[in-house]
């Protein structure tokens, strides 16, 4: 395990004309693909961020007493990509009906979130979940919060699915995340 992680500040890698946004999609494994593949994505990191302890480690953050929620921070560059676009593959990579919990992940740790860096961001993120609320007739329950202190995780989390692709594959599957992502989007689902 690591050092001491820092928080990083709000213009921590943020630079030439670049933009962050944080998401909380349950486990934090299964987020960082489908952001990595998004040309305009320059750099994804999971991490913590919602709670109140700092520099957690994974063991605290999955025993749940520290509030935080797995996420993601991505750098992105809004020539290239929206924070529109990176909204709907958020919600294309998440059940927003299930609240505390994302598929086989139970606790308030794997809860869903759109972490708003400005106003902007904040605004846009409220119109879309609207927007789905009322095309799908859903009621959904992912928060809408103010970004802030991210903590990377542990560099062995970093790009999981690409360090150890057969175990990835099988924690997915097993805790049935293609299916219930199936199931809730039909043919708009995320392919795996």
């Amino acid at each position: 395990m690591g050092g001491v992680r820092t928080a990083r500040g709000e213009a921590g890698g943020v630079g030439q004309g670049l933009e962050k946004a944080t998401f909380a999609g349950g486990c934090f494994w299964c987020m960082q693909p489908p952001f990595d593949a998004l040309p305009g994505v320059v750099s994804t990191t999971v991490g913590y961020t919602g709670g109140s302890k700092k520099n957690p480690t994974y063991e605290e953050v999955s025993a749940g007493g520290t509030g935080h929620a797995e996420s993601i921070e991505v750098l992105f560059d809004p020539r290239r990509v929206s924070y529109r676009q990176l909204l709907a593959v958020f919600w294309h990579n998440i059940d927003p009906l299930t609240a505390d919990g994302q598929f086989c992940d139970y606790g308030h740790q794997y809860r869903t979130a759109i972490f708003y860096h400005n106003e902007s961001q904040r605004r846009e993120a409220e119109a879309a979940k609207r927007a789905l609320e009322k095309a799908r007739g859903w009621k959904i329950v992912t928060a809408i919060e103010p970004a802030g202190p991210f903590y990377p995780a542990e560099e062995y989390h970093q790009k999981y699915y690409q360090k150890n692709p057969f175990r990835y594959r099988f924690y997915r599957f097993n805790c049935g995340r293609d299916r219930r992502l199936k199931e809730l989007w039909g043919a708009e689902a995320p392919a795996h």
